[in-house]
């Protein structure tokens, strides 16, 4: 059994320790990167193509789908594509990944991925390109989407039993999840990570078995606290598989080593080695948005499907910049812009600010 005690993980970095003698008057500095008031600097793009989902996840969005964002809103390929050039050649990003909703149901998901693959840093590094999915028509995509150039997939699987897949989706659909990570795996993709949040009441036990397969193919395996991104007052902090409970769930079966902060970075999972009589088999994850909060390290932008700037998931505030796109901007009013946005960027996510609300946007319209 691991000693857990022993984690890093600090509810706040260093960055935002910071944050009390920092204030919004603090002018810009003279940096061409995504810099913000509390010392953070972002370097990975998150791009959402489209809030459309062909699942309905319980705690994304309702039973009955949602008004989807009207095509002549979306940012087209060409202006996704000259969007995330600005931000590796302009703004310092070395890593982008593609979300949605769901991204393989945008058709022009190969050119885009082409475009950003062919991108390089000012230094001349390549630009590493993932996917975030639900796994649905990967098995038709996964060699096209390796030829444009991406680096790797996470894969949305919340359970492995059927039924209980299908309460939490709405859909019967696991065989063709599946069937998709066989594809990732045959065409080369990796890492391959797979997300897993737990919904208390359905599949809160199966971290264990959710580990033990994921060890057996090679996967590296994320578990998601549920965060307050679903359908407006569903979520209640109390009905949550917080992080502790995955952890205590996990290390019942599983010796657990911590990796630290060293390892973590400004990534958003804290990460264990996996150890079997001594031996390492393999990494977790968690991710503990709400109970253990990494804002202070945050390295992330976020591009919307329909050209809005977001500087956290759980932002209320947006910068356009389709407008400046369709307006006529050069690339460098764009990068400007972004970088004021960025600039405003606040300490934290606020959920335990007593005034917190959850934002208009739902999870499939803001990108994972």
């Amino acid at each position: 059994m691991a000693d857990l005690t022993s984690t890093d993980h600090p509810a706040q970095a260093p960055g935002a320790a910071r944050a009390g003698v920092l204030t919004s008057e603090v002018a810009r500095p003279d940096d061409p990167g995504l810099v913000d008031r509390f010392g953070r600097r972002a370097v990975d793009l998150r791009v959402s193509l489209t809030d459309r989902c062909n699942l309905r996840c319980t705690y994304c969005m309702p039973a009955e789908g949602l008004e989807w964002t009207p095509t002549e809103q979306m940012l087209d390929d060409d202006e996704i594509s000259r969007l995330v050039r600005i931000a590796v050649e302009r703004l310092g990003v070395t890593e982008v990944r593609f979300t949605g909703g769901e991204p393989l149901l945008r058709r022009g998901l190969e050119t885009i991925v082409a475009a950003t693959h062919e991108l390089r840093t000012p230094g001349g590094a390549r630009v590493p390109t993932s996917l975030t999915t639900n796994g649905l028509g990967l098995d038709r995509r996964a060699r096209t989407l390796a030829d444009a150039g991406l680096t790797r997939v996470n894969v949305s699987v919340d359970s492995l039993d059927p039924a209980r897949y299908a309460q939490l989706t709405r859909r019967d659909r696991l065989h063709d999840v599946l069937a998709g990570l066989d594809a990732a795996e045959a065409v080369g993709f990796a890492p391959i990570k797979v997300n897993a949040v737990l919904v208390r009441g359905i599949n809160e036990d199966e971290a264990p078995r959710l580990l033990d397969w994921a060890l057996e193919r090679g996967f590296e395996l994320r578990f998601i606290e549920q965060m307050p991104l679903g359908p407006h007052g569903t979520w209640v902090r109390d009905d949550m598989v917080t992080a502790d409970e995955i952890l205590a769930s996990l290390t019942a079966a599983h010796t657990l080593a911590p990796e630290g902060a060293a390892v973590r970075g400004g990534a958003p999972a804290e990460t264990w080695r996996v150890l079997r009589d001594g031996v390492d088999v393999g990494r977790v994850g968690v991710i503990g948005t709400v109970t253990r909060p990494f804002c202070g390290a945050c390295d992330r932008t976020r591009l919307t499907s329909d050209g809005q700037i977001r500087t956290c998931l759980f932002a209320r505030e947006e910068t356009d910049l389709r407008g400046l796109l369709r307006g006529g901007a050069s690339d460098d009013e764009i990068a400007d812009a972004w970088r004021t946005a960025m600039w405003g960027k606040k300490a934290g996510h606020g959920i335990d600010d007593e005034g917190f609300l959850q934002p208009d946007r739902l999870m499939s319209a803001i990108g994972g």
